[in-house]
């Protein structure tokens, strides 16, 4: 899930303590000759400062930062710890649960479809999963935690889905009276271990409410979980394999998964959280379990939250978006879809919030950059544990900024934006 207080004001930034070499040129991108060599460019020398200090001060264990721009890499660091308790550095190749980050993914999945004409933006959800029609308002929430709804005005459809404007909600995140409910019904909105499928998952959804009539306003939840189902139901795979087979295979995100192949699993970061002893623990959740993508039944494809990825594999799905629309030699989406996706398609519910709603993105507009936030068109998102990234089209610069954290609140974002994004 995306964390919205990290997220609003830009890319995190994060400190290290030491700093390992550059990760190794990539078949898909050139790397500034002197960044293969070690070298840090001047113009990123504050940003190192930053980071070190950030860590010296106990702010994060560590992380990983990547900018790209037009292709080259001229900025690829891993910092500080990927487990402090066993002073295990960060390697650049390091693997991050990317929460929210995996709605992007999840969108773009959907366009390929949409493209193909087997999946229409404003088609009604209950088109491919019929037991959704028969969701409604939550009215009233009594203590042995039943309740009654109203009847929904407004059809929901796969556009509202993508857009955060469904009305389905969180639960942990979304609100005490939601996170009941989600309990009783065994929903899944955040991470597994067992033994629960995509459809199952969002037929007990679809046996829930709704917080707000379809469109209504914009709320962050699971409808890009629920996305994922009609995913599978429009092309007949299931989201793992339709995903794989459109999108990460295509563009050689190798390094991206639902659950990780057992190759990959000594690179996972673990998730820390503060001490109160003024050190770091491993975090711990009672309703979730972070070793998900390694153990388990490893059988729920979580549309909104449930990939793995490393900051290279992230940025070769931006640029393609930057590229608008190919990568590594493949045509994802087309031109004129890549410009649907970056409109804004949930118009008069952010006002004065600086960014619109795209399809996959949070898209900056004209209103945040005269704030001083990012560039204009600027596109962004983040997750749960603190991964972030931002991706400007008008100077050909991704940013990509990854850690594992919980209960972290780093106030350097401002600074990381300035220095790798603003004009």
């Amino acid at each position: 899930m995306l964390k919205i207080s990290s997220w609003i004001v830009g890319v995190i930034v994060f400190g290290a303590i030491s700093c390992q070499s550059p990760e190794a040129v990539s078949n898909n991108f050139a790397t500034d000759a002197r960044v293969a060599n070690g070298e840090t460019l001047q113009e990123f020398m504050p940003l190192d400062s930053l980071l070190f200090e950030s860590v010296d001060s106990g702010l994060i264990p560590g992380g990983a930062m990547l900018v790209v721009r037009d292709g080259l890499i001229i900025h690829n660091r891993s910092y500080g710890y990927s487990n402090p308790l066993d002073s295990i550095l960060l390697e650049p190749d390091a693997i991050y649960r990317i929460c929210s980050q995996s709605k992007a993914l999840t969108a773009t999945a959907a366009m390929v479809l949409w493209e193909k004409g087997l999946l229409g933006l404003d088609d009604p959800v209950s088109k491919y999963i019929p037991s959704i029609e028969q969701m409604g308002v939550l009215d009233s929430l009594y203590a042995d935690t039943t309740w009654t709804t109203i009847p929904n005005e407004t059809t929901m459809t796969v556009r509202h889905l993508m857009t955060h404007t469904s009305g389905l909600s969180y639960g942990e995140i979304g609100g005490p009276v939601f996170n009941q409910i989600y309990q009783k019904m065994g929903v899944v909105d955040l991470f597994t271990m067992s033994p629960i499928s995509v459809e199952e998952n969002s037929e007990r959804i679809a046996r829930t409410a709704l917080v707000h009539e379809p469109g209504e306003r914009w709320m962050y939840g699971l409808g890009l979980d629920v996305l994922g189902r009609v995913i599978e139901v429009a092309s007949g795979m299931t989201f793992d394999e339709f995903l794989r087979a459109e999108v990460l295979e295509p563009l050689g995100m190798n390094d991206t998964h639902f659950y990780l192949p057992e190759a990959l699993s000594s690179r996972l970061v673990p998730v820390m959280e503060p001490h109160s002893d003024g050190g770091w623990k491993i975090h711990e959740h009672p309703l979730y379990n972070i070793d998900y993508p390694m153990s388990g039944a490893r059988a729920f494809y979580g549309g909104g939250a449930g990939l793995s990825s490393s900051p290279l594999d992230y940025a070769k799905f931006l640029q393609m978006y930057l590229n608008k629309g190919v990568f590594n030699g493949h045509r994802i989406l087309l031109e004129a879809t890549v410009d649907t996706i970056m409109a804004d398609h949930a118009p008069g519910l952010l006002e004065n919030s600086g960014w619109n709603q795209g399809l996959a993105f949070g898209v900056q507009n004209e209103t945040g950059e005269a704030n001083g936030s990012s560039p204009e068109g600027t596109f962004f998102w983040g997750g749960y544990f603190n991964t972030t990234y931002a991706a400007d089209p008008s100077t050909g610069t991704i940013g990509i900024f990854m850690k594992q954290t919980y209960g972290v609140n780093d106030a350097s974002s401002g600074q990381f934006t300035n220095l790798v994004f603003q004009r």
